[in-house]
């Protein structure tokens, strides 16, 4: 998660204000209007109520039905952020940071000008959004956090890949799924992308746009992908950074990813080799054993951090995923391996605490690791036969030999969920939508770059727009090409004659 801070800039005024300076918001969102089903006419035709929350914001929560197939059977609620356009208003813009389970609402309270440039800040009025199960919307919740402890960070007494180790992890993922039913409610079977998606269509309604404009990241690629492939022709301006390929199964997922972050892993060792401070020495291929080398002996032999916990290699790997996301973080990532070769954990349980969400003092500060489990356990299908399961992590190995050895086994935490996937990972094509612009990174070891490429095949209006670099996703990150094609697009509704290859 990267912070920014937001600098307001105030005028002492009398009397009249000046012609220059923008109109206020309006404290209300007039709705479109438009015909929709009786039964969701109340939910189409709200108005939202907006109120100042700090730093030039505005905040508002929105009602949607829970189950969309059902409108009569519970409403929840969906919590808004708004920063008003500080120009010509074009209409408004939601933005997805992806997850899924990351807050939107958070994305753009805190992290504005990450999110968006100063040009789409000026033409936009910018609009964050928890989707359904998330943070301040009506959210899963499943533990305490000395639970949540538990299940992310304990280390099973057996050995990994092992029928007691496999035993130890099915319990675990059905204590938890069980946590989340009893804690969270109906809502629980109804956090898929397809109703979230549903609950974005309202909210441009309600937001009086008659069209869509849209940013979403990671995750939220694959949300605005199956707005698109669900209402068409109410598509705007769509811009989809670090694609997720809808059509690829959970286990292809893992592996493509696997080979992502050990793509990573080896330009980060390059990278560290050529400084002048690097914990590694020799040749890349070298670093690569060390890393596997370290990964085995804390998996045999865990570190014991100062509060009790014990760095095994699941938080060690997630401690150097977390980094890989962003090539400014590499050199963190450099002292992160020192200190664990020196026996120090501290250092790494930082990393997986920041990844997690967990606090210093042992809190959570948000539901992002409950929702994450919760929507991906009713977005893909899952499998736990143990042989089917063998077979794969063979294959996750031989794909990334450091890192794929701790991907393995991903389905045990979705097989016995409370609910399951009821409908097929399929390509997504929104037939009849305006150009939708898709970006993609060439090393991005999250949402590789194949996924970009994919999904801009897929939809029949998608256009790609390639970064050749480091990190997840590409807008606003000092990349002027990538800058101009986005917002080019975004404001003035210009689309690439042929992907810039930035």
């Amino acid at each position: 998660m990267v912070m920014a801070a937001a600098l307001a800039l105030t005028f002492g005024l009398s009397g009249c204000v000046p012609w220059f300076l923008p109109k206020p918001a309006p404290a209300t969102s007039t709705p479109t209007g438009e015909k929709v089903d009786a039964a969701l006419e109340p939910f189409y035709s709200q108005t939202l109520a907006w109120k100042e929350c700090g730093s030039g914001l505005q905040c508002a929560t929105a009602t949607a039905p829970m189950d969309w197939t059902d409108p009569a059977a519970g409403d929840i609620n969906l919590a808004l952020v708004r920063h008003p356009a500080t120009g010509k208003r074009l209409g408004s813009l939601l933005v997805n940071p992806g997850g899924p389970g990351a807050s939107g609402y958070d994305f753009i309270k805190d992290s504005l000008n990450y999110a968006t440039d100063a040009k789409l800040r000026t033409g936009y009025d910018i609009v964050g959004f928890d989707p359904r199960g998330v943070g301040r919307s009506s959210a899963v919740k499943c533990y305490e956090p000395a639970q949540m402890d538990e299940y992310l960070y304990g280390l099973p007494d057996a050995q990994r890949g092992s029928d007691a180790w496999i035993a130890e992890l099915e319990k675990s993922a059905a204590d938890f799924g069980a946590a989340c039913q009893a804690n969270t409610g109906a809502l629980l079977g109804h956090v898929d992308t397809i109703n979230a998606a549903r609950d974005l269509d309202l909210l441009r309604a309600a937001l009086g746009d008659t069209t869509l404009n849209y940013l979403g990241y990671s995750y939220g690629t694959f949300l605005g992908a199956t707005y698109a492939n669900l209402y068409p022709k109410k598509v705007g301006r769509l811009v989809l950074d670090g694609a997720v390929d809808p059509s690829t199964s959970n286990f292809d997922v893992t592996r493509i990813q696997a080979e992502g972050f050990e793509s990573a892993l080896r330009a980060f060792l390059t990278d560290c080799l050529a400084a002048s401070k690097c914990p590694f020495t020799g040749s890349v291929d070298e670093g690569m054993a060390t890393v596997r080398a370290l990964l085995d002996s804390v998996d045999a032999s865990p570190i014991t951090a100062a509060d009790g916990r014990r760095l095994g290699s699941s938080a060690l790997l997630t401690a150097i995923i977390y980094p890989l996301y962003q090539a400014t973080a590499w050199k963190y990532l450099r002292d992160m391996f020192a200190s664990v070769m020196q026996g120090d954990a501290a250092y790494a349980f930082q990393f997986a605490d920041a990844y997690n969400g967990r606090n210093p003092d042992g809190s959570y500060a948000d539901n992002s690791s409950e929702a994450f489990t919760a929507i991906n356990c009713v977005d893909y299908g899952y499998n736990d036969d143990p042989a089917s399961m063998r077979a794969q992590a063979a294959e996750l190995e031989k794909a990334a030999p450091v890192i794929g050895k701790y991907m393995t086994f991903g389905d045990i935490s979705c097989a016995n969920w409370p609910y399951t996937f009821a409908g097929e990972r399929t390509a997504l094509h929104a037939s009849g939508a305006d150009p939708i612009l898709v970006v993609g990174t060439t090393n991005d070891p999250a949402t590789p770059y194949v996924w970009a490429q994919n999904l801009a095949r897929q939809l029949d209006s998608g256009h790609l727009v390639t970064y050749t670099g480091e990190g997840h996703t590409a807008y606003n990150k000092s990349n002027s090409c990538v800058n101009d094609a986005v917002d080019n697009y975004l404001l003035d509704g210009t689309v690439p004659k042929n992907d810039p290859k930035c």
